[in-house]
């Protein structure tokens, strides 16, 4: 690297946005940081970032996938609720409609214990969703790498004026570059759209 003159992104520290609804029911954790799955839609896992523009804060949550690493649903919005979970999560459905089990990983924030994603699950029972919720940010590590990965390698490049400028150049990064082009080395140097057509493949 030395010799190539590369050096590292300089890193930023992070602030934590989850939090906790007293009295809030929570899933047993299915996952217990085993973050391998046998086929895709097997497990998901789902969190919440922020994202500074001109006009404010935009709250982004995310849909990963865990055997292809690749972001099945996402959605923006102006504010940290659990609205804006229900469409990330609700995309993911409508854009892959799974049919086998798909246990939804998170953390036990107030938006991932709500009232509004439970009931969401419920109405969506021909989709076989299963909560599970775990303890800390690092029962959710994949996801969070995620975020430090789109930050890292886009958002700290940006200067966004407003919230849709924003919603635009996250959709150029997950459904243009991440999902499609960018290489992974835990998926052996592939693409997660690359592992997900290799496994429809094999079937």
């Amino acid at each position: 690297m030395a010799k190539a003159g590369i050096v590292a992104r300089v890193r930023r520290r992070f602030r934590i946005t989850t939090r906790r609804r007293a009295g809030a029911r929570y899933a047993p954790d299915l996952v217990q940081r085993s973050f391998i799955a046998e086929r895709p839609h097997a497990v998901w896992t789902s969190d919440i970032t922020y994202i500074w523009t001109a006009e404010g804060w935009l709250y982004l949550a995310v849909v990963l996938d865990l055997y292809t690493r690749l972001i099945v649903g996402w959605a923006t919005s102006d504010r940290i609720d659990a609205s804006l979970v229900c469409r990330a999560v609700n995309s993911a459905l409508v854009r892959y409609r799974p049919t086998m089990k798909v246990i939804l990983h998170s953390d036990r924030g107030s938006q991932y214990t709500s009232e509004v994603l439970r009931v969401l699950l419920a109405t969506k029972q021909h989709l076989p969703l299963v909560a599970s919720h775990g303890a800390s940010c690092y029962d959710n590590a994949i996801t969070e790498s995620f975020f430090h990965t789109l930050k890292t390698e886009w958002v700290f490049f940006e200067n966004y004026q407003t919230r849709e400028d924003g919603h635009r150049s996250l959709f150029d990064y997950i459904e243009v570059f991440y999902n499609r082009q960018r290489l992974h080395s835990s998926l052996d140097y592939r693409t997660p759209g690359e592992v997900e057509s290799g496994f429809q493949l094999k079937q």
